[in-house]
């Protein structure tokens, strides 16, 4: 099948993006795939002639554009098949904010918030209470994720925030552990226990700096908690309206259990992410995970279908 490998774009992610890129390449080519990479960066006006000529896209992309749904509804006009979920779930899950919304909604516990769209005046005061975690709307990959202690802290990481151009949420801090859970077509994989090496959370460098956090697959909980963690990301999945892979964000509080922060619709897709690693505890090595994805998308977004 020939394959339209779309990955880099211009966020704050581009890097992730075509790290992760290079390890999808190999699998699709292991599994027998003619493979085109594709940088949205360079040849976004040329996305829709080169996805026609292509049986399916992979979309590797973090962040806006490629998270947002953009790309998703540009293929669905075109009705060329893709992994993953389509625009509208893809929109909802990255603006944090409106998921806290739809989680509250369906009854799944996630931390109180307080949604800032534009650089708050003087006399503002946050609502919640200290300490506070801060981190872009929109953003992903713990890109600009501060803890604010004091006033001082907060408007220094809204500063960095706004300064770039985008949008605020603020939370109160949850103690726990940091626990994932992906989402494979209807099936919840095993969690992942994470514990931060260098810092005390799960920032940027936690995730991608060598030695930044150790990730323990299965994640080392009793079986009770394990099903509800599984059982919450599929609500999450489903309340989304999501497809093929996500993998929801938790904190496994003591006294609350686990409480939901956010679900990513394009987990990250080297061999070692957290999503594989999942996969690898059921037994599906890597191009094995890569073909499913494929295989799911052409179920999910047939080629022909427009949306």
């Amino acid at each position: 099948m020939r394959i339209l490998l779309i990955a880099g774009g211009w966020s704050s992610e581009r890097e992730v993006s075509l790290s992760g890129a290079k390890s999808i390449r190999q699998a699709l080519i292991a599994n027998g795939h003619e493979v085109t990479f594709f940088d949205l960066l360079t040849g976004y006006d040329n996305l829709l002639q080169m996805a026609n000529a292509h049986d399916f896209a992979f979309i590797n992309l973090h962040g806006a554009p490629g998270e947002d749904g953009m790309i998703q509804a540009m293929l669905d006009s075109i009705g060329c098949p893709y992994q993953g979920a389509g625009a509208a779930g893809s929109f909802l899950a990255l603006h944090k904010a409106a998921a806290k919304q739809i989680f509250r909604f369906n009854g799944l516990l996630t931390p109180d918030w307080q949604f800032l769209p534009q650089r708050p005046d003087s006399a503002w005061q946050p609502s919640l209470p200290y300490p506070l975690f801060v981190k872009s709307n929109t953003g992903g990959s713990s890109l600009h994720l501060c803890r604010a202690r004091d006033r001082a802290e907060l408007d220094k990481a809204l500063e960095q925030i706004f300064s770039c151009g985008e949008e605020a949420l603020i939370e109160p801090e949850t103690s726990g552990k940091d626990i994932t859970c992906g989402i494979l077509g209807n099936t919840a994989l095993p969690p992942v226990l994470i514990e931060p090496v260098a810092g005390d959370f799960f920032d940027y460098e936690s995730k991608y700096a060598k030695g930044g956090s150790k990730e323990t697959c299965p994640a080392p909980i009793d079986d009770a908690t394990t099903l509800k963690i599984q059982e919450i990301a599929l609500q999450a999945h489903a309340a989304l309206g999501l497809q093929g892979c996500s993998r929801a964000d938790f904190i496994l509080n003591d006294e609350l259990g686990p409480v939901l922060l956010e679900v990513n619709t394009l987990p990250g897709m080297t061999s070692t992410s957290l999503v594989p690693q999942e996969a690898a505890a059921i037994g599906m090595d890597f191009p094995a995970l890569v073909q499913k994805l494929v295989d799911l998308g052409l179920q999910d977004h047939p080629k022909g279908r427009k949306d």
